[in-house]
């Protein structure tokens, strides 16, 4: 089976200086690898001809696909399109139906549309245009010597439906890419290399074409497993993937590629539970990334934000005495959060979070990255105490991910009859 490599060249200034993260190179870099295409490196490009002309030398060079996004704005520094007018020998010419599709869109805008506008729809006589149905810039493509280039805007939203639609179909079509399977778990508990000494005899013990690989967080260590499988092969992915699981079954948080909040939502989906949450030091993030999913409003209808000890004294009824006395970061506070709260809410099950994320409020009691974790229902209270050593945006992610986790242990262990241990 030939290993198909490619290169992803990101075009803008903005994407130099960091006033941009390059989010697109990562989204391409892993639907490119889910079809088995072997992304042999990313590279940032500053708007200046030179640099991309040599950066496209590069990439043909020794990659068998080259996929440019960005540059192909309306303004003067989108030079994307020049050059590779100028680079694959053509002449730009009006592209009829991407020109409707401008239209189109600042018809239902209501807005007049310029000359540099009508000019967007000009593309080389020498590509195959690429519909861009969400946009002003249609995609490229082009092809020189067995190689695939693409070209798209830079705007994620555009790129992923050009990729989607166009891209991924033409280098299936190109290349015989056999196929790549993966499977992902998530653990919470042990670090990387405690991890890595639990697996270190299934690793040794790994064929030649599966490859393991550790994704370590701040809270949390991912592990994928990835095999290639030649046409005609039988897969064994999942017989290594099962002896992982069963080697790390008491750390295991997901067997699935998903985040900490999906993993409660298909929980309380699967057992038919509310969720409601209580909290301070994390600002509504907890109910943020439960309501981010689809279909949220069957397992939460609604959260407290107590930042101010008023909020928890007044709405979730934590007696003024026990503030005074504990402190409003403490498990006697987190645990009447979460009792309240849940009650209030009509929930199944509730967290509490109260913590100081810093950089400043921490005392020689209780430092910066002191939080203090509550996860109810009406049978049990149980109760995590962290310390955290990050930044402020980075404690806040390690609380939330303790929340959830202690939260998940609570759910499986009354749900599933099983003893509940943190």
């Amino acid at each position: 089976m030939q290993r198909v490599t490619a290169t992803i060249l990101t075009i803008g200034d903005e994407l130099l200086i960091g006033q941009v993260i390059d989010t697109n190179g990562a989204w391409l870099g892993q639907a490119l690898n889910n079809i088995g295409v072997w992304v042999a490196r990313r590279v940032i490009i500053g708007d200046k001809w030179d640099a991309i002309w040599q950066a496209l030398d590069d990439a043909s060079s020794d990659s068998d696909i080259i996929i440019i996004t960005g540059g192909l704005g309306p303004t003067q520094d989108d030079l994307t399109k020049p050059i590779l007018n100028e680079y694959f020998g053509g002449s730009l010419v009006l592209h009829e139906p991407s020109l409707e599709i401008i239209k189109g869109i600042f018809a239902r805008l209501n807005r007049p549309m310029l000359d540099v506008n009508i000019r967007q729809a000009e593309v080389p006589d020498v590509c195959q245009v690429m519909l861009n149905s969400r946009g002003t810039a249609p995609g490229m493509q082009f092809e020189r010597e067995g190689k695939l280039y693409f070209s798209m805007p830079g705007v994620p939203f555009e790129m992923q439906g050009l990729t989607e639609n166009f891209v991924l179909k033409a280098i299936r079509e190109k290349f015989d890419l056999g196929e790549v399977l993966h499977r992902t778990m998530t653990t919470m508990g042990l670090g990387e290399s405690f991890v890595a000494e639990r697996l270190k005899d299934l690793e040794t013990s790994l064929p030649e074409n599966i490859k393991l690989a550790y994704l370590p967080g701040h809270q949390a260590v991912r592990l994928r497993l990835t095999e290639n499988v030649e046409p005609g092969s039988r897969s064994v992915i999942d017989d290594y993937f099962q002896q992982m699981k069963d080697l790390l079954s008491d750390i295991l948080v997901t067997d699935e590629d998903i985040s900490f909040a999906e993993a409660i939502a298909r929980l309380l989906i699967q057992y038919d539970k509310r969720v409601t949450t209580a909290e301070s030091c994390t600002g509504g993030y907890l109910a943020a990334q439960l309501t981010a999913i689809s279909g949220a409003s069957a397992y939460i209808h609604g959260s407290v934000v107590s930042y101010d000890n008023a909020i928890k004294e007044g709405l979730l009824k934590v007696p003024r005495n026990i503030l005074d006395t504990h402190g409003a970061v403490s498990e006697q506070v987190v645990i009447l959060m979460a009792k309240q709260v849940r009650v209030i809410m009509g929930a199944d099950y509730s967290i509490a979070v109260s913590g100081i994320l810093g950089p400043t409020g921490g005392t020689e009691q209780k430092p910066v990255g002191t939080v203090w974790i509550a996860a109810a229902s009406q049978d049990q209270v149980v109760t995590k105490l962290c310390h955290f050593r990050y930044d402020r945006l980075h404690n806040r992610e390690a609380a939330s991910l303790q929340a959830f986790n202690l939260l998940r242990k609570l759910i499986e262990s009354e749900n599933q009859g099983t003893q509940f241990s943190d």
